[in-house]
């Protein structure tokens, strides 16, 4: 029986949820299972931990904590930007997450934190930093990695 390991191309469904129960995510409700090959840096380190071991129909519930998964929030990940950056008719809304450029010209997601006639403050942490996660995984396939 093939097994999750270091170069395997697995395809599950998962549900994400918070310590309240809160789901943040859910490859069910799209109807769409995901499909990654584990070693390549696509997951987060804790979920790509869990799923080693585990073979085509196994289910599993566990919990990553924020070290693992997105981080501690780091309260000085902010940016305050002069609000014509952003289209004249852009509606904006605190809260909302909006694609920024990083230095390197990367794109990264901002959470609107304040609003201001003139300047817009934007918190960069990812949403789900400093949060615990737990997820429900079901395995649908595994292909081995070696050629």
């Amino acid at each position: 029986m093939t097994t999750v390991q270091n170069g395997s191309t697995v395809t599950l469904h998962y549900k994400g949820t918070l310590n309240d129960g809160t789901e943040f995510d859910s490859s069910h409700k799209r109807n769409e299972p995901m499909t990654v090959t584990t070693g390549e840096g696509m997951l987060i380190t804790g979920f790509e931990n869990a799923l080693s071991g585990m073979a085509i129909g196994d289910t599993k519930t566990f919990t990553i904590e924020a070290t693992e998964a997105y981080g501690e929030r780091d309260d000085e990940a902010k940016t305050t930007m002069p609000r014509n950056v952003f289209p004249d008719d852009f509606p904006f809304e605190q809260g909302m997450t909006v694609p920024l450029m990083g230095p390197g010209g990367q794109q990264i997601l901002g959470t609107l934190t304040e609003i201001t006639d003139s300047e817009v403050t934007a918190d960069l942490n990812h949403p789900l930093a400093g949060k615990d996660l737990t997820f429900e995984v079901e395995i649908i396939t595994v292909t081995d990695g070696v050629d």
